[in-house]
């Protein structure tokens, strides 16, 4: 039996005498815990505000809540399971209980990742991970190699896309048990797929997070963040604090199996600290995960390349690679033409388009206008791979009023003409679920608060949008889908009885010649291996060369109109989309990959 438990500092851990229970509540005297409905045992307090107890009075599926000075029940923070949502009482896990199957895996390389993000409450009718395994064979059809599951950690109500998570152990019970996830991390790597999970380690969620309660030190009015105060990562009694965070990452690496996370927006992580807490997770992940690649994956706004720098083999010593926000943004504006917030930062800069395509980041330094401020740093010294590129995302279409994909805003001309730029582009690829089967739905933003709360934000998601002309009316506004009602989520889920035949056997011939012909010179391509000219509006050449021999070149016309000047293909023309005769100008919409042998 193969059975992989990562042991913490805190929450509910089987011991030999029984199960011990400790809890950092540095605000409180007393704490006392509650175990399946008896009556409360007191926890001893012990030095820099912890509370422990260590009993004989539960096992693997008790049911307990800690009771503090005022008689308030709360959940444990660092729970592995909640049957009862974030309210209700937590669950004593036993990790070692679920017999891995895939003791030989050893993961993949990030050059062969094609990466695939889904939420699992829309992307099978049932919303579990029970029903996600049964959609892994097709996955592994169409090309994909790793899937990126949006945020799971338990979140109030049965539904939301994750980023309101409260307790980033436990699994959201809507999707099913600890052991469920366990199966499908199981069942993908069975089938050669890598999963990576993306964690919310710069805010909780606005219900269900009692650390305020007796864990004020928790955070600090020092930094804020678009959420309120910031989580205390740099000021006094901020050790566990940073513990609570490294600890859930290497759980989930190694109790679940995962072989990656992607950190969501890390720069509203504000840390004055000598070592950065995102430094210390990051080297203390790569120390404890020596049995296969880790792929840690950042969001993160300011375009920083130091994080993602490698060493002299060409690894990275701290993170693997960002979110490239402005690959999607370049590829969205020559798509659709909008110019509305900070896509008006790239609308009729054709110098971003090629610097994003050739260099990952197409702000590096310059002033954004949107901001006020510079934007990014140099990026064109590290190898494409540590670029993530995407033509939509959860992000970029939820955000949308009606949350639209781009197959609805863009004709399917132009949808294929920038999904063969970032699929076969050598940074890599991130599909959003539902591109690869033509799903036209839309992915609206949902979450399942109640009471004030839940007017509060479907009142504020409607105050957002009316700045942009086109929701300054009251009635426009309205017809904006409510956020918190159910069908507002069911919109989202994909319609698996109407996939588009034609995309996805485009989808699958495509990400064939990724696999047969990009990813064996992948390797060869480290950093400044990209250069590009611009032909004309929104047209590019773009090449990849090794020392001074050209390996791989882009050829695109990302506008309506015909662009003559692109000049020579290398001698193999591997992928043509739209015409693109010899001699004569590319019609519109018109992308034309090449390799040199």
């Amino acid at each position: 039996m193969v059975a992989r438990v990562h042991p913490m500092p805190h929450g509910a851990e089987l011991h030999e005498n029984g199960v011990r229970f400790r809890l950092w509540a540095p605000g409180e005297d007393r704490v006392s815990i509650e175990i399946d409905g008896r009556p409360p045992v007191h926890l001893a307090r012990e030095a820099e505000g912890w509370h422990e107890l260590i009993t004989i009075g539960a096992k693997p599926g008790s049911l307990y809540r800690y009771v503090v000075s005022d008689g308030l029940r709360v959940p444990d923070p660092a729970s592995r399971f909640q049957p009862e949502d974030v309210h209700g009482p937590s669950e004593v896990i036993d990790p070692a209980a679920y017999d891995w199957q895939d003791a030989d895996w050893r993961g993949r390389p990030w050059s062969e990742a094609v990466v695939y993000e889904l939420h699992i409450g829309t992307f099978t009718p049932e919303g579990t991970f029970l029903a996600a395994i049964e959609k892994l064979d097709h996955l592994v059809a169409v090309g994909v190699t790793a899937i990126e599951i949006m945020p799971i950690s338990d979140f109030p109500g049965g539904r939301n896309w994750g980023y309101d998570g409260v307790l980033p152990y436990a699994p959201d019970s809507a999707y099913g048990r600890p052991e469920q996830l366990k199966a499908l991390v199981d069942a993908a790597h069975a089938r050669g797929i890598l999963v990576l999970l993306d964690v919310v380690y710069n805010h909780f969620g606005p219900d269900g997070n009692y650390l305020p309660v007796y864990a004020p030190q928790f955070f600090t009015d020092r930094h804020k963040s678009p959420w309120g105060a910031g989580i205390n990562f740099d000021g006094a009694h901020s050790r566990p604090v940073r513990d609570f965070v490294i600890h859930n990452a290497l759980y989930w690496v190694e109790e679940f199996h995962l072989d990656g996370l992607r950190l969501d927006a890390v720069h509203a992580i504000t840390d004055d600290s000598e070592m950065h807490v995102l430094t210390e997770l990051a080297e203390t992940l790569r120390a404890a995960v020596t049995d296969r690649p880790l792929h840690v994956v950042l969001e993160n706004e300011e375009n920083l390349a130091t994080p993602l720098r490698r060493n002299e083999q060409g690894e990275p010593h701290h993170y693997t690679a960002q979110w490239n926000d402005d690959v999607h943004h370049v590829l969205h504006v020559a798509a659709t033409g909008e110019r509305v917030g900070y896509y008006e930062e790239y609308h009729g800069d054709t110098e971003m388009l090629g610097r994003a395509l050739a260099e990952g980041f197409g702000f590096q330094g310059q002033m954004m206008g949107y901001s006020g401020k510079p934007r990014g740093e140099p990026s064109a010294e590290l190898p494409p791979g540590a670029f993530v590129a995407f033509a939509q995302n959860h992000d970029q279409i939820g955000n949308r009023a009606f949350g639209e994909r781009l197959s609805v805003l863009a004709p399917h001309a132009t949808v294929r003409a920038v999904s063969a730029v970032y699929l076969l582009l050598p940074q890599t690829p991130m599909i959003f679920m539902g591109e690869e089967i033509g799903a036209t739905q839309p992915f609206p933003f949902f979450a399942d608060f109640t009471g004030d709360l839940a007017e509060a934000v479907r009142n504020g998601r409607r105050e957002e949008f009316s700045k942009f002309p086109e929701f300054s009316d009251p009635e426009k506004r309205d017809t904006i889908p409510d956020p918190l009602a159910e069908s507002t989520f069911l919109s989202a889920k994909l319609r698996w009885d109407e996939i588009d035949p034609g995309t996805l056997d485009w989808f699958t011939r495509i990400l064939n010649v990724r696999r047969a012909v990009i990813l064996p010179l992948l390797s060869t391509l480290g950093g400044h291996a990209g250069h590009f000219e611009v032909v004309g509006d929104s047209a590019v050449v773009v090449t990849w060369s090794v020392g001074e021999q050209p390996k791989l070149r882009l050829q695109a016309n990302l506008s309506g109109e015909a662009v003559a000047g692109f000049g020579d293909a290398l001698p193999h023309v591997i992928w043509t989309e739209g015409d693109a005769p010899a001699d004569a100008p590319f019609a519109a919409w018109t992308v034309q990959w090449s390799v040199a042998a």
